[in-house]
This record gives C-alpha cells, structure tokens and sequence, in this order.
C-alpha cells in the first residue's frame, strides 16, 4: 500500500489532478447535502439551442486564464520569473480594438468604421509589442521580471483608459460578439481557448522550443555556453506571454462586446499565475508541464464556481484563493522538501528543476 501511494506521488501531474478531483468532491457532497441530484455538477443539457452545465461555465469562464498561463507557463520555465502585467494588457488590447472598430472618438457605435480583422490584428499586435518589451528589459537589460513587468503592469491600464478617453466604447455588432458568444451551441471562447492549447502543445511536440525554455530556465549561462541563445529564447517566451494576453484580452472585450479597460483582466495575471504554481510546475524555472498549468486553470475556475455554490461571495472569494497559494508554496518550500526526502517520497521532493538536472 505505500508502495503503491509513492508511485501515485511521484505521478508529473498528481498535484493538479488532485486539486481538480477535490474540487468535484466538495460539488458533489454540497449537492447531495441540499438534496440536489448527487452527480448535478457533470449534468449538461441545451436550452435555447445553447449549452449548459456547470462544466461549461467553468471551462467558458476558465478560458482567459487558461490562455494566459500557455504564456505564463513559458515565461516562469525560462525566466525564473512571472509576467505581473498579463492583465493590463488584455486591457490595453481589447481597448484598441474596440476604438479602431468604433472609431476614436465615439463610445457607442452599431457598425464599424474598420474592418473587424484590423481591429483584432491591431489589438494582438499591440500585446505583442508589450510582450517584446518586458522581454527586452528582462532579457537584454537582465532586469528581474517582476520589476520588469510592473512597469506595464501600472501603465497598460493606464494608456488604454487614454485610448478610450476614459469612457467604456461600446460595440454592438453580432459579428464582434461572437468571439465572446456562442458558436452553435458551444461558448466561442472554449473553442478559442482550445484552439490556443492545441497549437502550444503542437509547437512544444514538433519544434526544439520547450527544450530551449527548459535549458535556459535550469541554467542561463550553461545553456548559452552550450550555444542557445539564452537571451533571444527569454525574449520569445515574454513575445509569446504578450500574444497570450492579447487574444484573452479580444475574448474578454467580446464578451461583454465593450472596452471596459478598468476591469477587463483584473487580477488575472495572478490566477495566470497560480495556475502554473497548481500545476505542479516551480516557479523557480526549468522544466514545466503544459497540460499541468492547464488544468491548473480550470481548476482555479472551478474553485471560483463552487464557491459562488457554497453561498460565499465574490468578495470572500480571494481569502479561500489565498489559501490555495499559501499550500502551494508549503510544499515547494525547501523545509517540506527535505522532510519528504528524508521519507523517500522523491515525488515531492525534488522539484521539476532538480528532476530535468538529474
């Protein structure tokens, strides 16, 4: 039996599966505690030709963290740091949008004054710019990311609320709303959201780039020394987190079909961030698990829901978070480590970095 327990430890994706069966376990026994049907949370049914359930709440709800940890989980790896700006500039990005699309000026529009695609481009674009940059001051400039970032992180909302004069731009076209809608009958955003993970996970399994991520993450100079180019890989992954944050930052404004740049992405870049921690990945860099810090996403959302069950509010919300956090940093503490080593569960002890350099 304690073999059998070790082995299961020792599984990459032990922590996030966990966490996600836990979090089932708790909807489960609510429901049957309200004399609600026992299995009511895995239930879907269609209404008005459009999908429900709450699985379909999580993973719609979900799909903006979940596109923003494909770039965070690239970032941590290879920088030993965190993107803190990822949700500024999914404002900043659905702001430009939204003004090129109803013109600068006007804060209500019902047609667009460009063409939908150059709004969208222009959006993800200036994400990607924003990504290049904290890249630049993190890689060239050897600026700690967190510092790096928070300059964003103060200013990406501050410059779209210029953009948009500080007003909420409106722009009620069926064709901009999709995005954030509904395709048949499925959300548009799941598709959106999957759409992004299957290509990451396609990129990381045909290309050399997860390699490099993990190689520079372990050890910098090691991996320049071994002829990667540590600085251009670190510059790529911020390009990558930035071009994350653009398309989630084109799927937020679509879904209330409005640049409301004071609260699009709000806080954000720290469920980005927790659920690469939930993933069982170090925020120490090195190696990482994609699908990890996926369902750590999902994960993260399906606490939020089942806490809006429970009767708690979204105001108490962030406590029951906090406690998330504070178990994840425990067990990546070095003093829980060494207790773990010292019973031999070597799952846990040795963190993703320790394994790739064993």
């Amino acid at each position: 039996m304690k073999a059998a327990i070790k082995k299961l430890v020792k599984m990459p994706l032990f922590l996030p599966i966990f966490s996600m069966l836990l979090v089932m376990a708790v909807n489960i026994i609510h429901d049957a505690s309200i004399g609600a049907p026992i299995f009511g949370f895995f239930s879907l049914s269609i209404k008005n030709n459009i999908l429900y359930g709450r699985i379909i709440d999580i993973l719609n709800r979900g799909s903006e963290t979940a596109i923003l940890a494909i770039g965070m989980t690239l970032v941590v790896s290879a920088s030993a740091g965190t993107d803190i700006s990822v949700g500024s500039v999914m404002s900043l990005a659905g702001g430009m949008c939204c003004m090129l699309l109803a013109g600068f000026g006007n804060t209500n529009v019902s047609e667009y004054v460009t063409p939908l695609w150059v709004g969208i481009a222009a959006g993800i674009l200036v994400a990607c710019l924003c990504g290049a940059f904290n890249g630049f001051l993190v890689s060239y400039l050897n600026i700690q990311p967190m510092v790096a970032t928070l300059i964003l992180f103060s200013a990406g909302r501050a410059i779209g609320l210029l953009l948009c004069n500080s007003s909420i731009v409106y722009v009620r076209v069926p064709s901009f709303q999709f995005f954030g809608g509904y395709c048949w009958i499925f959300p548009t955003p799941i598709l959106i959201a999957g759409i992004c993970i299957a290509a990451m996970a396609l990129v990381l399994k045909f290309t050399a780039l997860g390699t490099y991520v993990q190689s520079v993450g372990i050890n910098k100079n090691a991996a320049r020394i071994a002829g990667y180019q540590s600085k251009r890989i670190i510059f790529t992954a911020f390009v990558i987190c930035g071009l994350c944050a653009g398309i989630a930052g084109i799927v937020a404004t679509s879904r209330i079909y409005s640049a409301d740049t004071n609260n699009i992405g709000l806080n954000l870049e720290l469920d980005a961030i927790l659920a690469v921690a939930l993933g069982g990945n170090s925020l120490g860099g090195g190696k990482f698990r994609f699908s990890g810090s996926i369902i750590g996403a999902y994960t993260i959302q399906a606490i939020t829901t089942t806490l809006y069950a429970l009767g708690i509010s979204s105001a108490q919300a962030p406590v029951f978070k906090a406690v998330v956090v504070i178990l994840i940093v425990l067990i990546q503490a070095p003093v829980v480590r060494a207790y773990f080593a010292k019973h031999n569960i070597k799952g846990i002890a040795t963190s993703p970095k320790e394994a790739v350099q064993s």
